[in-house]
Protein backbone atom coordinates (compact mmCIF):
# COMPACT_ATOMS: atom_id res chain seq x y z
CA UNK A 1 0.00 0.00 0.00
CA UNK A 2 1.44 3.35 -0.97
CA UNK A 3 0.30 6.79 0.11
CA UNK A 4 1.64 9.92 -1.55
CA UNK A 5 1.28 13.35 0.09
CA UNK A 6 1.60 16.50 -2.03
CA UNK A 7 1.02 20.14 -1.05
CA UNK A 8 -1.98 21.51 -2.97
CA UNK A 9 -2.12 25.31 -3.19
CA UNK A 10 -5.42 27.13 -3.63
CA UNK A 11 -4.83 30.31 -5.61
CA UNK A 12 -6.99 33.44 -5.84
CA UNK A 13 -7.26 33.50 -9.63
CA UNK A 14 -3.51 33.95 -10.12
CA UNK A 15 -2.36 30.34 -10.57
CA UNK A 16 -0.78 31.07 -13.97
CA UNK A 17 1.38 33.79 -12.42
CA UNK A 18 2.30 31.49 -9.54
CA UNK A 19 3.36 28.75 -11.96
CA UNK A 20 5.64 31.17 -13.82
CA UNK A 21 7.01 32.40 -10.48
CA UNK A 22 7.79 28.85 -9.26
CA UNK A 23 9.41 28.04 -12.62
CA UNK A 24 11.71 31.06 -12.31
CA UNK A 25 12.44 30.82 -8.58
CA UNK A 26 12.43 27.05 -7.97
CA UNK A 27 13.10 25.66 -11.45
CA UNK A 28 9.67 24.00 -11.50
CA UNK A 29 8.76 21.81 -14.45
CA UNK A 30 5.08 21.77 -15.44
CA UNK A 31 3.97 18.14 -15.62
CA UNK A 32 0.32 18.96 -16.28
CA UNK A 33 -1.82 22.08 -16.54
CA UNK A 34 -5.54 22.30 -17.36
CA UNK A 35 -7.88 25.27 -17.42
CA UNK A 36 -11.51 25.04 -16.28
CA UNK A 37 -12.55 25.64 -19.89
CA UNK A 38 -10.63 22.54 -21.01
CA UNK A 39 -12.60 20.24 -18.73
CA UNK A 40 -15.61 18.29 -20.01
CA UNK A 41 -18.76 20.43 -19.85
CA UNK A 42 -21.35 19.63 -17.19
CA UNK A 43 -24.82 20.94 -18.15
CA UNK A 44 -25.91 20.84 -14.48
CA UNK A 45 -23.13 23.26 -13.55
CA UNK A 46 -22.50 25.67 -16.44
CA UNK A 47 -19.04 27.20 -16.39
CA UNK A 48 -18.94 30.97 -15.95
CA UNK A 49 -17.05 32.53 -18.86
CA UNK A 50 -14.91 34.47 -16.38
CA UNK A 51 -13.16 31.31 -15.18
CA UNK A 52 -12.71 29.43 -18.47
CA UNK A 53 -9.02 30.38 -18.65
CA UNK A 54 -8.34 29.92 -14.90
CA UNK A 55 -6.35 26.88 -13.77
CA UNK A 56 -8.46 23.90 -12.66
CA UNK A 57 -5.36 21.83 -11.91
CA UNK A 58 -1.61 22.11 -12.37
CA UNK A 59 1.05 19.63 -11.31
CA UNK A 60 4.65 20.79 -10.96
CA UNK A 61 7.88 18.91 -10.33
CA UNK A 62 10.63 20.66 -8.41
CA UNK A 63 13.72 18.44 -8.20
CA UNK A 64 12.53 15.45 -6.13
CA UNK A 65 9.38 17.19 -4.90
CA UNK A 66 5.97 17.86 -6.39
CA UNK A 67 3.51 20.70 -5.96
CA UNK A 68 -0.06 21.04 -7.20
CA UNK A 69 -2.19 24.16 -7.46
CA UNK A 70 -5.50 25.46 -8.78
CA UNK A 71 -7.55 28.64 -8.91
CA UNK A 72 -10.39 28.82 -6.39
CA UNK A 73 -13.71 28.51 -8.18
CA UNK A 74 -16.02 31.54 -7.83
CA UNK A 75 -18.23 31.11 -4.79
CA UNK A 76 -15.84 28.67 -3.10
CA UNK A 77 -14.45 29.79 0.23
CA UNK A 78 -10.99 31.31 -0.03
CA UNK A 79 -8.87 32.70 2.76
CA UNK A 80 -5.45 34.13 1.99
CA UNK A 81 -2.82 32.58 4.27
CA UNK A 82 -4.92 29.46 4.80
CA UNK A 83 -5.01 28.35 1.19
CA UNK A 84 -3.18 25.06 1.21
CA UNK A 85 -4.43 21.51 1.39
CA UNK A 86 -2.61 18.19 1.44
CA UNK A 87 -3.35 15.95 -1.52
CA UNK A 88 -3.46 12.28 -0.48
CA UNK A 89 -3.02 10.02 -3.50
CA UNK A 90 -3.99 6.40 -2.96
CA UNK A 91 -3.71 3.34 -5.20
CA UNK A 92 -7.46 2.68 -5.66
CA UNK A 93 -10.99 3.87 -4.90
CA UNK A 94 -11.48 1.42 -2.05
CA UNK A 95 -8.45 2.69 -0.14
CA UNK A 96 -9.39 6.29 -0.97
CA UNK A 97 -12.86 5.71 0.51
CA UNK A 98 -11.39 4.19 3.67
CA UNK A 99 -8.96 7.09 4.23
CA UNK A 100 -11.58 9.73 3.33
CA UNK A 101 -14.10 8.34 5.82
CA UNK A 102 -11.50 8.17 8.60
CA UNK A 103 -10.37 11.76 7.92
CA UNK A 104 -14.01 12.90 8.00
CA UNK A 105 -14.59 11.32 11.44
CA UNK A 106 -14.78 14.31 13.78
CA UNK A 107 -14.23 16.72 10.88
CA UNK A 108 -16.42 17.71 7.96
CA UNK A 109 -16.75 16.90 4.28
CA UNK A 110 -16.05 19.86 1.97
CA UNK A 111 -16.70 18.01 -1.33
CA UNK A 112 -18.03 14.42 -1.16
CA UNK A 113 -15.81 11.62 -2.41
CA UNK A 114 -17.03 10.71 -5.90
CA UNK A 115 -15.99 9.46 -9.30
CA UNK A 116 -14.86 12.20 -11.70
CA UNK A 117 -13.56 12.24 -15.26
CA UNK A 118 -10.00 12.24 -13.88
CA UNK A 119 -10.29 9.91 -10.87
CA UNK A 120 -12.50 7.03 -9.71
CA UNK A 121 -12.52 8.65 -6.24
CA UNK A 122 -11.95 12.35 -5.54
CA UNK A 123 -13.09 14.49 -2.64
CA UNK A 124 -12.09 17.09 -0.06
CA UNK A 125 -12.40 16.77 3.69
CA UNK A 126 -11.30 18.82 6.70
CA UNK A 127 -10.21 16.63 9.60
CA UNK A 128 -10.87 17.10 13.32
CA UNK A 129 -7.72 19.24 13.57
CA UNK A 130 -8.81 21.73 10.89
CA UNK A 131 -6.43 20.37 8.23
CA UNK A 132 -7.94 20.07 4.75
CA UNK A 133 -7.12 17.03 2.63
CA UNK A 134 -7.89 16.37 -1.02
CA UNK A 135 -8.19 12.61 -1.47
CA UNK A 136 -7.72 11.05 -4.90
CA UNK A 137 -6.50 7.92 -6.65
CA UNK A 138 -3.39 7.34 -8.71
CA UNK A 139 -4.79 6.80 -12.19
CA UNK A 140 -1.32 5.93 -13.52
CA UNK A 141 -1.42 2.60 -11.75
Amino acid sequence: MSIKLTPYLVMEGNAKEAITFYQEVLGAEVLMQQAFGEMPANPEYPLPESVADKIAHAHLKIDESELMLFDSFPGSPYSRGNNITVCVTLPNAERATEVFEKLANGGHIVHPLQATFFSPAFGTVTDAFGITFTVTTDTAQ
